[in-house]
């Protein structure tokens, strides 16, 4: 069963610009999500990433109805998220970094009661929820503090038990760990992996801190220019992007360096020489043609090699748009060892705006009135986007 469906998903905004002359300004279409298909299984973890502009902000919104999508088919939980968006925002969470759904004057205790009751939960299983997550999120000091007074890692932690208070099917997270420390972060997470054990919430993380994809995620989305540039692991993504790998040879013998080596640069030597250890690019030279020309040359103990760290494998996929990296797949196409749509090829693939969050605090007021704007078409939603590239 899937959690979400996406298919051929395309978000549009048309921009007028003004320009000197009888015609006073032109139009522009802007793409910022182009046909865009894949699937998330219930119970399951995906990071989505890209670069500032990619689409990323504008596909969630368009996942939780707050933008109407110019083409294509989406569902939410089996929902039509624009449609049935008051039933939607009863099956989701929402966590946008930058954005709250507490009130920031009251204290957090009266928070998580207000969106107890806008959740319809009954009193004494709305206590014993909150209790739990207060319990397992270590903010008891906190609930009788008004929310503008917490630091950001309280705050944050008060957002995700704000969005796990009604038990939700789906739980999105926009830079969840933005701004928290290494401590918090680390506990952070860990609380994140027992709520999806236990309760099986499907969970849709954005982030730039890959820390978090590593630790959370057995499945990762790329998107670029507005496409969908990858669907699946993270070796995977770091094969496709080719990223370089380091050799880690021991030595015989203590030795001079080996530069000089064909597609190889030497990183450091340690141990008297006797452990060099060598960056290389796959898509240049191979393992074992390194190899070969080290074994010419010194006497070979012991080897192994290092994946890349998936920091540089993002950095190359982020610098791609500057043409500064090779892109990941072309013009836009999924990348391989796909099949378009979002499942893996294989089993061993893989292993193992404040809208929505208003919504449920005012009746899917936001949401609404969202979708009001793009239901009457693409023009009327000139205005809007700049808030959601």
């Amino acid at each position: 069963m899937n959690t979400v469906e996406v298919s051929e998903l395309t978000r549009q905004f048309v921009l007028r610009r003004n320009r000197r002359g009888r015609r006073g300004h032109v139009r522009e279409v802007l793409t910022a999500v182009d046909s865009m298909s894949f699937r998330i299984e219930s119970g399951s973890a995906v990071g989505y990433i890209g670069a500032n502009g990619a689409g990323k902000s504008t596909t969630i919104k368009m996942l939780t109805g707050i933008l109407v999508p110019t083409s294509g088919t989406v569902r939410t939980c089996g929902l039509d998220p624009v449609r049935r968006r008051r039933e939607l925002a009863g099956r989701i969470g929402v966590v946008f970094g930058q954005r709250s759904q507490l009130w920031w004057d009251l204290p957090l205790r009266e928070s998580f009661t207000i969106l107890a009751a806008i959740h319809r939960l009954e009193p004494a299983a709305a206590r014993r929820r909150t209790d739990e997550l207060v319990e397992q999120l270590e903010m008891g000091h906190t609930l009788d503090t008004p929310v503008r007074q917490l630091s950001l890692g309280q705050r944050m932690r008060a957002e995700i038990a704000a969005a796990l208070l009604h038990r939700p099917e789906l739980l999105i997270l926009d830079e969840p760990t933005i701004g928290l420390d290494v401590l918090s972060k680390q506990r952070l997470r860990e609380f994140l992996r027992r709520e999806r054990a236990e309760s099986g919430t499907t969970l849709l993380l954005t982030t730039h801190d890959m820390g978090d994809i590593e630790r959370l995620c057995e499945r990762v989305l790329v998107v670029d220019h507005g496409r969908l540039a990858y669907d699946g692991t993270l070796p995977g993504l770091a094969r496709t992007v080719g990223a370089r790998r380091v050799l880690v040879v021991d030595l015989a013998r203590p030795s001079d360096d080996l530069t000089g080596l064909a597609g190889a640069t030497l990183l450091a030597a340690e141990a008297d020489g006797m452990r060099q250890r060598l960056a290389f690019d796959p898509e240049i030279t191979t393992a074992a043609q390194l190899l070969a020309g080290i074994s010419s040359r010194v006497e070979v103990r012991d080897l192994s090699i290092e994946e890349p760290d998936i920091e540089d494998v993002v950095r190359r996929i982020y610098s791609a748009g500057d043409g500064t990296a090779p892109a990941l797949s072309g013009a836009g196409a999924v990348a391989r060892g796909t099949i378009p749509g979002g499942e893996p090829e294989s089993a061993a693939e893989r292993p193992g705006e404040q809208g929505v969050q208003n919504a449920a605090q005012g009746g899917a007021a936001g949401v609404e009135d969202a979708a009001q704007r793009g239901a009457t078409g693409v023009d009327d939603d000139r205005n809007h986007a700049s808030t959601s590239l």
